[in-house]
């Protein structure tokens, strides 16, 4: 990321569409008695925000629903949480990689504004891998490592290998006690025994403000953009392997497949949208070859998670 893109990065800081106490003091404000609570912005009504934020008088002129957002003066908790697993290796760059450069802007931009960030990865062990709490900007070194040594981990997984499963480690991480805060989920979200369970662990505390960031590889969103050695699209006779857990699949692509294919997925994928707004989370799809830096400045700035 050039020197530009940090510039711009660094005037945004995390925006929390809820309201906590934080532990030490910070760049915000809080809804503590005799502090005070700055409005900072409105962005539209999603199904599942909390009714109490709606501001009614703008209901009243503009007949649309709008959340109020405001910033708190003591500091907020990032919680970054990453999946590692073998899945997360398709794509070029892979999704991980990908997920992992979003997840060290989004942290850079709490240490730059003085918030507490925690990162937890998950999917190339039997538990969770956590860097404890961090603040300040002289961090972002640590993350940094920390990323690097979670993706190096991640290449060295063989397939069938044990590991927590994806409601298991959600679970951990919202049984924790590590605080308050914006949660980031950064997943590819692609559960053989489903993503509900997790999700519904992180939504049954008040605590948190939850977006599920759904990273997929353009491949992944439509196979007809996948090319082999030689250059060729995905068609004929294949022989599929899951990464994770090494069993294979014979399969015969032709353009009726690749069309339900892109239905499948559609569906899947609208189906996790529904089921996060009906529990006040967030959920935004992501193809893995946008650049973090532009995807933070315009996509995730327009959807609240910055400003």
């Amino acid at each position: 990321m050039g020197p530009d893109a940090l510039a711009a990065l660094e005037r945004l800081d995390i925006l929390s569409r809820k309201i906590f106490a934080g532990k030490l003091p910070g760049e915000r404000r809080s809804k503590k008695r005799g502090q005070s609570v700055e409005f900072d912005d409105y962005r539209s009504y999603v199904p599942g925000d909390d009714l109490r934020h709606v501001d009614w008088n703008v209901f009243a002129r503009m007949d649309r629903f709008f959340i109020k957002l405001f910033r708190e003066e003591e500091d907020l908790a990032l919680h970054l949480v990453l999946d590692a697993s073998g899945s997360m290796d398709a794509g070029s760059p892979s999704k991980l990689i990908f997920s992992a450069r979003l997840a060290l802007s989004l942290g850079y931009l709490g240490l730059a504004h003085n918030n507490r960030v925690r990162l937890a990865c998950f999917g190339f062990g039997p538990g969770l891998s956590e860097l404890t709490p961090i603040r300040g900007r002289r961090q972002i070194q640590r993350l940094g490592a920390f990323l690097i040594d979670q993706i190096q981990a991640s290449a060295r997984l063989e397939p069938g290998s044990p590991t927590i499963a994806f409601n298991d480690a959600l679970k951990r991480v919202a049984l924790s006690r590590s605080g308050r805060g914006v949660m980031v989920v950064l997943s590819d979200f692609l559960v053989p025994e489903g993503y509900r369970d997790g999700l519904t662990w992180l939504a049954a505390g008040t605590g948190f403000d939850t977006w599920c960031l759904q990273i997929l590889s353009p491949g992944e969103l439509d196979p007809a953009l996948e090319t082999d050695a030689d250059g060729s699209g995905v068609t004929g006779d294949l022989k599929l392997l899951d990464v994770e857990t090494g069993r294979a699949a014979e399969v015969t692509i032709t353009a009726k497949l690749l069309a339900a294919y892109r239905t499948r997925v559609a569906d899947y994928c609208d189906s996790l949208h529904a089921f996060c707004a009906s529990r006040g989370m967030t959920h935004a799809l992501i193809s893995s070859d946008r650049d973090a830096g532009r995807l933070i400045l315009r996509d995730l700035r327009h959807a609240a998670l910055v400003g």
